[in-house]
């Protein structure tokens, strides 16, 4: 059948080529102008899972979560970050067109007035006495907002040290942070100074210097490429309002948007460079395997026309390739490209008794077009397996690829042989195989015992080993660290109280939701739990107390009834001719003499200063004195007292509430997030979980099981299709064990090399069905013939130089700046080499000496 078919193509080479010619561009057209990316993880999996259910039915209850491109803005003052926030943010809000909403959760009035009161006593009443020591400060400042007031004020204050009314290391701070925000205006980078950091003996939390700004791109912006010009607008934002790190500020974006458009692009830049040096690669090696330019060519072309022809059917049947899909194009180069070569080499060894080329051609089809086809069917199998999985990603990789063999395999019996047809290339003067290994096969023959011997103890050390070899479950391990959306998602990751490794769950309604977070507080493994009636602080009765003392206490000292009015520049210089006579009566102390200087200059710069001045030592002040007023007006939280927009995020329209519950311990370690699922599970009844950590954890368990399915399903097709083909089961052990032994060892290495499975690279195990099988049934085959001599044979040189070919098309894939991307790449070399060593050494002594040509093979 192969034999006629080639024929039949040689005949008619120029028709056969012109009709590819014009298929090829057809299908390219229709690739081009249909096939897309979508970079989304969560798309890999069946949305019929009940997981994947339950978090479709969290995203219609609250859709304010879903679609997220999270803006974090962090400071070096709690003022400024939070003036950077509320700038850009209600820049964002002007961008109708590009943002459905814009919220800042951490910006409600209802937690500036009632802050204190999610406090513990312990802090409250230190928050307290911070605010009452700097009283006398404070009057001066709200009595005098201006550069007249500040340094009155510190004249006053180094007037009480010099009458022993207080101690000078009290008053230090504030000459220093004067002194310091007059240097950066002297030097033409007036930054504000923080007064809020300034009355408060302690730094600022963390916490004081991120915000975080929550923006869901308008729906017809969902798409990655307009995903983008959500994420230019915050740039260009960020740009016009100077939200800079020279100033102070850095303006970052994570969250689904962000990552989905950034992964697209690192997936773009990898697979483009891993296509160009793959063909590089596999065209350098087909010329020091095939030593022919008309051979070399054809094979190419070949390989071309059927991307094309490949690439059109993927835009066919899935229309959009996913983050594993994507790899098809180079998968197909590698495990194509093997058929092209065991046809040329078969056709140049057939070359070297003939000077026929069509003839050549018929007999290497005879020999060789079988195995080919045995070779595309079985690999195709180990592709399909995955097709019934709930593991879509693979799933549609495995349609696209197993369609991808059966078009190799039609192209390398139609279009190939029609091009070496036009092409031809000379005849052979000398055999092709690898003769110079003649003492090789001699070798493994006499330790045809020990081979065996090493293959059994390669099994037994495998099977120790193997246990150790994990899966990484953590989709952020599979992305560029250096993306900023993937940095600032570990960023945030870091802080206990923003990691987006959480747990959703869904209750009937505000009791169960209490219960439920009653219950899930009593585990070790979860860090906090978060429902509606967290909002309500604890102990109210005395802090409410406290905080209404110390508002009595300072209400006409933050509330003056007289304002000075704002000073004339003599009044401003002036004050600050004063407050410098006085600096200069502390000649011994460092910060006296700090200030004095930065204010001697200012002196001598005059009034040109004073703008500056002001802007450094002022503009974060009204803000500070207005969050202090705001704070001391607390009152009485009860359930009904929290705003709607608080409760929208935490019950749903038909009455549902919401428990979040966040992990103890670093969630970016597997076994910490693990433990603090099982916890939830075990703790949560019939409340429906969702959220991250959830999502995580259960695509682990479907991809194993979809695996461990696909597996099996492999193994039996592949098992049947030999069986079907050779007729005696010996040899169709004979195709297997030494693939089996290639994918021990495979595991055995990856454990030593330190590499896990993951997401991604767990495609390179159908692979290793596939290519183990193919160079298997060629040697097998070739044996049942009666063909002696294993490595000097043209089929092991055409295996070599198809394993080589396909080890630089894998290995290309390592050099992808994507670590998914990159992992398939480095499993898929290991898994190829061990596959290649166990054809190449391992065969041989399984096989023993060729039988005589037999009539059944």
């Amino acid at each position: 059948m192969c034999s006629t078919v080639v024929a039949v193509s040689c005949r008619y080479a120029r028709i056969v080529c012109t009709l590819y010619c014009a298929l090829v561009l057809v299908l390219g057209w229709f690739a081009i102008r249909t096939i897309g990316v979508d970079t989304n993880l969560g798309k890999l999996l069946s949305p019929d899972l009940p997981w994947k259910q339950a978090e479709l039915r969290f995203d219609t209850l609250f859709p304010q979560f879903s679609g997220l491109l999270v803006v974090v803005v962090d400071g070096d003052t709690p003022e400024s970050t939070e003036v950077a926030a509320a700038a850009l943010a209600q820049r964002l809000r002007a961008e109708s067109g590009l943002f459905e909403s814009v919220e800042r959760p951490d910006d409600l009035p209802f937690f500036r007035r009632n802050g204190l009161l999610f406090l513990s006593e312990a802090a409250v009443v230190d928050a307290l006495e911070d605010i009452v020591a700097a009283q006398p400060l404070l009057g001066s400042l709200a009595a005098d907002p201006s550069l007249r007031g500040v340094f009155d004020t510190l004249a006053l204050g180094l007037e009480g040290v010099k009458r022993d009314e207080t101690a000078f290391s009290a008053l230090a701070p504030a000459l220093e942070a004067v002194a310091d925000a007059a240097e950066r205006a002297l030097a033409g980078r007036p930054r504000p100074m923080s007064w809020q950091t300034l009355l408060s003996d302690a730094p600022p939390h963390p916490t004081e210097l991120r915000r975080l700004i929550l923006t869901r791109p308008a729906r017809d912006f969902g798409r990655i490429g307009v995903g983008g010009k959500a994420m230019a607008a915050v740039r260009e934002a960020a740009r016009v309002l100077q939200l800079t790190p020279a100033n102070g500020i850095t303006v970052r974006m994570t969250g689904h948007v962000a990552i989905q458009k950034e992964e697209l692009d690192t997936l773009r830049n990898g697979s483009t460079l891993a296509l160009f040096v793959s063909l590089g690669l596999v065209s350098v090696l087909l010329v020091l395997g095939l030593r022919s330019a008309r051979i070399i060519a054809p094979i190419l072309l070949t390989l071309l026309g059927g991307l094309v022809a490949t690439t059109a059917f993927a835009a066919a049947s899935v229309g959009t390739l996913n983050p594993i899909s994507i790899a098809f194009a180079v998968l197909f180069l590698g495990l194509a490209v093997d058929f092209g070569i065991q046809f040329a080499t078969r056709t140049r060894q057939e070359r070297h008794g003939t000077e026929d080329a069509v003839l050549a051609m018929r007999r290497a089809a005879a020999g060789v077009g079988g195995p080919i086809v045995l070779a595309a069917v079985t690999t195709a199998a180990g592709f399909l397996a995955f097709l019934p999985t709930a593991y879509r990603g693979v799933s549609e990789l495995g349609l696209i690829a197993g369609a991808g063999m059966v078009i190799a395999v039609i192209f390398n019996l139609t279009l190939l042989p029609a091009l070496l047809a036009l092409f031809r290339p000379p005849s052979e003067p000398r055999p092709v195989g690898f003769l110079w290994a003649a003492p090789a096969d001699r070798w493994l023959a006499r330790r045809r015992r020990t081979g065996l011997v090493t293959a059994g103890l390669l099994t037994l050390g495998a099977g120790l080993v193997l246990p150790g070899w994990s899966f990484d479950f953590n989709p952020m391990h599979l992305r560029d660290p250096e993306a900023e959306s993937v940095a600032t998602a570990m960023d945030l990751a870091a802080d206990p109280n923003a990691t987006p490794f959480t747990v959703d769950l869904l209750t009937s309604d505000l009791g169960a939701a209490s219960a439920l977070a009653e219950r899930l507080r009593r585990r070790d493994e979860i860090g906090r739990v978060i429902s509606l009636d967290s909002f309500v602080p604890a102990d109210q009765g005395l802090k409410l107390a406290m905080i209404e003392e110390v508002a009595f206490l300072l209400d006409p000292t933050l509330n003056p009834f007289e304002v000075r009015p704002s000073p004339s520049v003599a009044e401003e210089l002036a004050a600050i001719e004063s407050g410098l006579d006085r600096l200069r009566g502390f000649p011994g102390e460092p910060a006296a003499r700090h200030l004095a200087t930065a204010l001697s200059a200012v002196m001598a710069r005059g009034e040109a200063i004073l703008p500056d001045l002001s802007q450094a030592l002022l503009a974060n002040l009204p803000l500070t004195l207005d969050r202090l007023r705001t704070v001391l007006t607390a009152q009485p939280v009860g359930i009904d007292d929290l705003p709607a927009t608080l409760v929208e995020d935490w019950v749903s329209g038909d009455g549902q509430a919401r428990v979040l519950a966040l992990p103890a311990g670093d969630p970016n370690d597997n076994a910490v997030l693990a433990s603090f699922v099982a916890a939830v599970e075990a703790e949560r009844g019939v409340a429906p979980a969702t959220g991250t950590a959830v999502t995580i954890i259960r695509s682990a368990e479907t991809i194993l099981a979809a695996f461990a399915q696909a597996g099996a399903i492999a193994l039996g097709m592949i098992f049947v299709i030999l069986l079907a083909v050779l007729r005696r089961l010996l040899d169709v052990l004979r195709v297997l064990l030494p693939m089996a032994l290639a994918g021990l060892t495979t595991a055995t290495l990856c454990v030593v090399l330190g590499l896990p499975l993951n997401f991604a690279n767990v495609i390179a195990l159908p692979l290793l069905l596939g290519i183990g099988v193919a160079f298997n049934i060629y040697f097998v085959l070739a044996w049942r013939a009666g063909t002696g001599g294993h490595l000097q044979t043209a089929t092991a040189r055409a295996v070599v130089f198809s394993a080589l070919t396909t080890l630089v098309a894998f290995g290309s894939l390592a050099l992808s700046t994507h670590p998914g991307t990159a992992s398939m790449g480095l499993l898929l070399v290991v898994a190829l080499v061990c596959t290649l060593v166990m054809s190449l050494f391992l065969l041989p002594a399984i096989l023993g000496a060729p039988l005589q040509a037999d009539p059944r093979s």
